[in-house]
């Protein structure tokens, strides 16, 4: 489980499966294979099956540390910040402190107190400069995409940075760094970063989308790998790759309408910034607005504060305004 995480391959969660298979299969297996089950349900974006473990685990030990850290974060993947925000609150003081901090930190973030999550999580990083390095790692990439949230980019790079040089390899960090990058229009700097990254489809698609902004002869070579990779994935009924694939479509493929099929279904499982964000991009791109009115919707009901997703919408506003007119 740990390797899936730090390399985001599903294959080893299916080797974790395999090794829990003599309990897999039963309604009440020990709590620790529970909550390993929930994990991989999880990284299949299951996430009702895996909420189903975590709560049969709360019922029994209402204050076991883990199922509440990997419930909080499947309530954010579902979209239900404040619900997350309470799980957190209920993390018990055994844990270490930095871990709830992140945990609170980005559900504050996510619920209209990301200045409030921001400094919450950054005096708890000034606060254990000996923790050890993976986990500041985490802490570092919440808080650096707290700020790209909030407008900062000198504090985002900062952080971004700072997390790069703590060493392990973590391919969330990698993706959220080139994000960063491609955002700012410094496609060389992500090509640079990624360079050696190809084997992920997560970093093989952004590593593709700067060499195709560079006009690099590789970018060709790279859409056709992860052509066949999502396609692969098609044949195995797999469900992982919707937001990485309706990003190949919308920005490599140029085919908008694809791609807004694909981010609809996507938020349909899963409902954070990024998800929300690819349905407005490829609402706009496919010239159709109105479908993305739910999650504009959604968004500000939330009251979540994004300078990009808040962008989007107004651009959003404007196509429609002028459409009926």
């Amino acid at each position: 489980v740990s390797l899936g995480r730090a390399e985001a391959d599903p294959r080893y969660y299916g080797y974790a499966e395999a090794a829990l298979k003599p309990w897999w299969d039963r309604e009440s297996p020990p709590l620790e294979v529970l909550v390993l089950r929930a994990v991989v349900h999880q990284s299949r974006h299951d996430f009702d099956a895996a909420l189903q473990d975590l709560r049969a685990v709360l019922r029994q030990r209402p204050n076991h540390a883990q199922a509440l850290l990997s419930q909080a974060f499947v309530l954010q993947a579902k979209g239900q910040y404040g619900r997350s925000l309470q799980t957190c609150r209920r993390l018990p003081g055994a844990i270490q402190p930095l871990v709830v901090s992140v945990c609170a930190g980005r559900a504050l973030s996510l619920t209209g107190q990301a200045e409030t999550g921001y400094e919450f999580l950054r005096r708890a990083l000034e606060a254990a400069p000996q923790a050890e390095p993976r986990l500041r790692l985490w802490a570092l990439t919440n808080l650096a995409e707290i700020a790209v949230r909030l407008g900062r980019s000198e504090a985002a790079e900062r952080h971004f940075r700072a997390a790069l040089d703590l060493g392990p390899r973590d391919v969330y960090l990698l993706g959220a760094y080139a994000d960063f990058l491609l955002e700012r229009d410094r496609p060389e700097d992500a090509r640079e970063l990624l360079q050696e990254e190809a084997r992920a489809d997560a970093l093989l698609l952004r590593l593709a989308i700067a060499e195709d902004r560079l006009g690099r002869d590789t970018a060709h070579l790279h859409r056709e790998a992860l052509a066949a990779r999502f396609e692969a994935s098609a044949r195995r009924g797999g469900r992982l790759h919707q937001r990485e694939e309706a990003r190949f479509k919308l920005e490599l493929l140029k085919r908008p309408a694809e791609a807004l099929r694909l981010a609809e279904a996507n938020w349909a499982a899963q409902k954070e910034p990024a998800d929300a964000r690819l349905v407005l991009e490829a609402a706009l791109a496919a010239g159709a607005p109105e479908r993305a009115r739910p999650v504009a919707e959604w968004l500000r009901g939330l009251g979540l504060e994004d300078i990009a997703l808040e962008a989007l919408m107004a651009r959003l506003e404007r196509l429609e305004r002028r459409a009926k007119s």
